[in-house]
């Protein structure tokens, strides 16, 4: 009994070990700022941004992308409760659609900056107050962030400079954070699914897939001549949709 007593005691030590291993490596990776506070090294500030906006980041480009390239869409169809922006739209019968967005890249990256704008800010004043708790002087001249959308990555940055003083003097001039995601891959084929629109009416989806084949491409057609795209990386799950009207036909009388 006495050995099942102990190996049980040794059991739960182990388990518990474990978990403080995890819990400290999740801190040591993931939480800079407390890093920073228990090995003594200075804070890198690119590292306390990317761990500080990286989540809302991620969560309003998924929303972006689910609704069409638009934070807020005005032009839209209604889709299972999402809100499509029209990306190629023309209200009349035999015509085909005009282009909403010419230059959508560059929508999308201003409508993600919008986005992002508040907390950027907040993740800003909370860096200048952890440098300064730990005694540091601290100097930050502001920019206007910029969001760009790079093959197999979004890069946010912050355009402003930092200087830090204890000891020695530190600047930073290049504050920016990088996130892989394939928004810019998909945004590309979109702008080619839209230039067929504008110019035949129609797309074909199976051309994307034979060439891309970690790709899916969906066209879902609806009742009044509308179009349904979904974009999705079979391999991370990232997606990009949107709605279309062109070359629509009259309902059959």
């Amino acid at each position: 009994m006495r050995r099942v007593k102990k190996k049980g005691q040794i059991t739960i030590f182990v388990i518990f070990g474990l978990i403080i291993l995890a819990l400290a490596f999740a801190i040591y990776y993931f939480y800079p700022q407390i890093r920073a506070a228990i090995t003594g090294e200075t804070l890198n500030p690119s590292s306390y941004l990317q761990s500080c906006i990286e989540e809302d980041l991620n969560t309003n480009l998924e929303t972006i992308s689910s609704q069409g390239g638009s934070l807020n869409p005005e032009h839209y169809l209604s889709y299972k409760n999402q809100r499509l922006e029209y990306l190629c739209y023309t209200n009349e019968y035999y015509k085909t659609c005009v282009m909403q967005q010419p230059v959508l890249k560059q929508h999308i990256e201003q409508e993600v900056e919008k986005a992002i704008s508040k907390k950027a800010e907040e993740c800003f004043v909370s860096l200048e107050q952890t440098y300064k708790r730990s005694g540091y002087e601290v100097d930050i001249k502001k920019g206007k962030i910029e969001i760009e959308l790079l093959p197999k990555r979004v890069v946010l940055s912050f355009n402003s400079t930092m200087t830090i003083k204890k000891d020695s003097t530190q600047r930073y001039d290049d504050l920016r954070i990088s996130l892989v995601n394939n928004l810019y891959e998909l945004v590309s084929i979109t702008t080619s699914i839209l230039n067929f629109e504008t110019r035949y009416g129609d797309s074909e989806t199976t051309i994307y897939m034979n060439y891309y084949h970690d790709l899916k491409v969906e066209k879902i057609k609806q009742e009044e001549g509308s179009k349904v795209y979904i974009l999705t990386d079979r391999n991370n799950g990232n997606k990009f949709q949107f709605a279309t009207r062109s070359l629509a036909w009259p309902p059959a009388i």
